[in-house]
């Protein structure tokens, strides 16, 4: 500061006061007349207090600095393992690619081979039935020629004579007809092979979306952080709609399928292979592999869950129940809230709310259910590491007329 900015403009004075009330500097005229009854300390006392303050704030933004730059190599070290991890399985699923085209293509040399072997000898059976055809038909036109030549001879004695040894005809070697198959020859392995193809292709479209939820599987080190307020939780909002085919037959859906309703004179509906078949359940259409959050409105008693598709359908209880195996989770309110996984139950407090809210982090393992009203308040939540997309899915086992209903939050 130049000295001309050191000097009050009013009074001409060497400004060596600091005015807290007015966080400005004055002078001691100023201190007697516009300033008069605020609190003021001499400025080298101000400044020293501020001093203390800035050398806390220089330690605070260097400690920052080394985290931050602490952070950033970690980043850069996790970009060394993303790029190392990644070509190494680039270079890994090359081979085993490499690998899977060599057995197929081995395999489809060695069934060339097999029908051509098979080929050269089906046909050189053949051939050698032809020519013993040939021969016998060469040795019948010669029988013929010589039959024509007796039926002309005119003595009747050298006919009776010559006659008995050349009607004679010998028996055939062959059948008297040969027959001819349809051109199937080798239709079967051409059909084995179509069933080759076909299995191979079911595999593949099976184990599809588990590689690519692998390969999707990368968290880095500076995650988004949960969510805290609902305004947070709605910017994952997903809108759920029921599949039918999982429908057990005293549930009806509607509502665009997102409102489902126990009526236990519903028709059955057609047999479908994921349909619950002894329990009153349903699953979502959506498949949940990332970020997401829904808000279920029940009027009864309702079970909340999430589940793998592969859970079962019907027989043993624990194999496709919610809650009751390791292939799904529920949050369950009948009089209170309770939750089961793998067959195991956990009793839950919290706020009774006709809405449940779910919140589901894939990548994270983070499955948390929420009582929503007016407030947003953790009923429950589970850390673990899901293998497999996951489906939104709804259990009611209340009276007819019961419902819940995926809400639109959008």
């Amino acid at each position: 500061m130049s000295l001309k900015q050191s000097i009050c403009a009013r009074h001409d004075e060497v400004m060596k006061i600091f005015c807290r009330t007015d966080q400005q500097s004055i002078c001691y005229l100023c201190l007697m007349d516009e300033h008069k009854g605020h609190e003021a300390v001499p400025a080298a006392a101000e400044r020293a207090e501020k001093q203390k303050k800035l050398e806390v704030s220089r330690q605070q933004i260097q400690q920052r600095i080394q985290d931050r730059e602490k952070d950033l190599k970690l980043l850069q070290q996790e970009v060394e393992a993303i790029n190392g991890s990644a070509d190494k399985a680039v270079e890994d699923s090359e081979k085993i690619f490499t690998e899977l085209i060599r057995l197929i293509q081995k395999r489809s040399s060695d069934v060339k081979q097999q029908i051509r072997s098979q080929q050269e000898t089906e046909v050189s059976r053949v051939k050698e039935l032809q020519e013993k055809l040939e021969q016998e038909i060469t040795e019948l036109k010669r029988k013929d020629g010589e039959l024509e030549q007796l039926s002309h001879t005119e003595d009747h004695n050298q006919f009776l004579h010559n006659y008995p040894s050349l009607s004679a005809l010998s028996e055939s070697t062959h059948s008297s007809s040969i027959n001819i198959r349809p051109l199937r020859y080798f239709e079967d392995v051409t059909a084995a092979v179509s069933e080759t193809r076909d299995k191979l292709q079911d595999i593949l479209t099976e184990k599809w979306t588990n590689i690519s939820l692998a390969a999707t599987d990368v968290d880095v080190l500076l995650s988004e952080p949960e969510p805290k307020s609902r305004d947070d939780f709605l910017k994952y909002s997903t809108e759920i709609t029921l599949d039918p085919n999982t429908a057990n037959n005293w549930l009806v859906i509607s509502h665009g399928g997102r409102k489902v309703t126990v009526q236990r004179s519903n028709k059955p509906y057609s047999q479908h292979p994921d349909r619950f078949i002894q329990i009153s359940q349903v699953l979502s259409n959506n498949q949940l592999t990332r970020r997401c959050y829904w808000e279920v409105e029940r009027s009864s008693s309702v079970g909340v869950a999430v589940a793998y598709k592969t859970i079962g359908r019907s027989g043993n209880f624990c194999s496709h129940v919610f809650g009751y195996n390791d292939k799904s989770w529920v949050l369950h309110w009948s009089n209170s809230f309770n939750f089961w996984h793998n067959n195991i139950p956990a009793s839950i407090s919290g706020p009774p709310s006709s809405r449940i809210g779910v919140y589901l982090d894939h990548r994270a393992g983070i499955l948390s259910f929420y009582s929503v009203s007016e407030t947003m308040t953790l009923l429950h939540r589970v850390q673990t590491t899901f293998t497999q997309p996951l489906y939104a899915g709804l259990f009611l086992g209340g009276s007819d007329g019961d419902t819940a209903e995926f809400c639109l939050l959008i």
